[in-house]
């Protein structure tokens, strides 16, 4: 973990965001006191299967019935 001032964090934004893909995390503080966290975003391995969680999810056959709470508004 490296600390940076946040004037030099705006001046080497680039490098810094480069060395948060290779998984270090950067603090930015101003005058000493830490105020934000740069960290990266792991990659996904693997892409979404469409279909994976058929049959997890049932939805009742009166699911669209209008609720008796708001009889008085139709």
């Amino acid at each position: 973990m490296q600390n940076i001032d946040i004037n030099q964090a705006k001046k080497r934004l680039s490098e810094l965001v480069e060395k948060t893909i290779s998984g270090d995390e950067i603090i930015i503080t101003k005058a000493g006191q830490p105020i934000a966290k740069l960290i990266g975003i792991p990659k996904r391995d693997k892409k979404r299967q469409f279909g994976t969680a058929k049959g997890l999810i049932k939805i009742s056959d009166d699911f669209d019935k209008p609720l008796e709470d708001f009889q008085g508004y139709m």
